[in-house]
């Protein structure tokens, strides 16, 4: 039987004996971790098996956001400290080929201090295209302001990611670039006709639609959905993320939890799914909206199924590396950059 089309946080640095049991019986497909959930390195480790325990699945993949910069959940003494993306950007526009390689090493580094520790899937790269006036919700996360280092840059983290053994997920599909406010927050709503949507924020994600997962915003496109926020838009979803970026990974969605949606979390999940999402993504680890979502999400089946499955082949053993000696060489280049 395969697992239900759901993620879930939980609460602390251990399952509790009520996640362990809502665990075994919902059989969400992944658990994403936080802050809260660190302490060290064997607790996470020890964590991560706790729940592919409780699931009855040793490849139950295990999320979390580890962009660099200020979007790193883990953080020194247990791991390296990371750039943000712009620091490759900023390369690349210098020195595209210096920039490609520190990013692809920094993809590759991340991954692997992951995999370590049980950790199978990072939420990255993110392939937004910031404006200027916008959110800084974005902001250094942005690898570029322009649509062809994007892609490059993005292909590279995707490969290091890869070859580091952990599975990347392009976000914030189909483009967070125009929000004006922060979707943790606020439901931001984006103007912009689709000419040019498809000219500019749309490229990265259509070039790079072969990432074995993606991830959807919460923003309300006015020229292509004027009602719902992508997340929950079978416009947005069916129409341009499936249709016109052309993408066919699984998709899931931001956290249903963020307060740019509005009305219950089972509903917003439901609709997710109903508009052609695969995957609801929940992860404040409140056991009462989890119970809602675990009811909203059916068994993954069809179409999500098997991208579910071609996602999970795409992991790979990553093999022995020196991992200070690849730390050493991406610091080199982006030292040099400076110089």
């Amino acid at each position: 039987m395969t697992a239900r089309a759901f993620i879930s946080g939980c609460k602390s640095l251990a399952l509790s004996g009520e996640e362990r049991a809502f665990f075994r019986d919902a059989d969400p497909w992944g658990l994403i971790v936080f802050g809260r959930n660190i302490e060290s390195r064997e607790q996470i480790r020890t964590l991560c098996d706790e729940f592919r325990e409780a699931v009855g699945r040793a490849d139950a993949p295990v999320l979390i956001d580890q962009e660099g910069g200020r979007v790193q959940r883990i953080r020194p003494p247990l791991c390296a400290a990371h750039p943000a993306a712009a620091r490759y950007g900023a390369l690349y526009a210098a020195e595209p080929e210096s920039g490609l390689e520190a990013a692809r090493i920094g993809a590759e580094l991340l991954a692997r201090e992951l995999s370590e520790i049980g950790i199978t899937v990072d939420c990255l790269p993110v392939l937004d295209l910031p404006v200027e006036g916008m959110t800084q919700a974005i902001g250094d996360r942005a690898y570029a302001d322009e649509a062809d280092a994007v892609i490059a840059l993005g292909r590279a983290v995707i490969e290091g990611a890869l070859a580091g053994g952990v599975l990347p997920v392009i976000k914030h599909m189909p483009g967070h670039g125009r929000a004006t406010v922060d979707s943790h927050y606020h439901l931001p709503r984006v103007s912009a006709d689709r000419a040019t949507l498809e000219a500019s924020d749309f490229r990265p994600f259509a070039a790079l639609a072969d990432a074995p997962l993606g991830m959807t915003g919460h923003i309300v496109f006015e020229a292509i959905d004027p009602d719902r926020p992508g997340t929950l838009s079978p416009v947005v979803i069916q129409d341009i993320i499936r249709g016109h970026i052309g993408f066919d990974g699984l998709l899931m969605t931001d956290d249903l939890s963020m307060k740019a949606l509005s009305g219950s979390v089972g509903a917003s999940a439901a609709a997710a799914l109903a508009a052609g999402c695969d995957i609801a993504l929940h992860c404040n680890g409140d056991m009462g909206e989890m119970l809602e979502v675990a009811a909203a999400a059916p068994r993954l089946e069809g179409r999500s199924a098997d991208r579910a499955g071609r996602a999970l082949s795409r992991l790979a053993p990553s093999g022995e590396v020196d991992m200070a000696a690849l730390a050493e060489a991406r610091d080199r280049l982006l030292a040099g950059a400076v110089a």
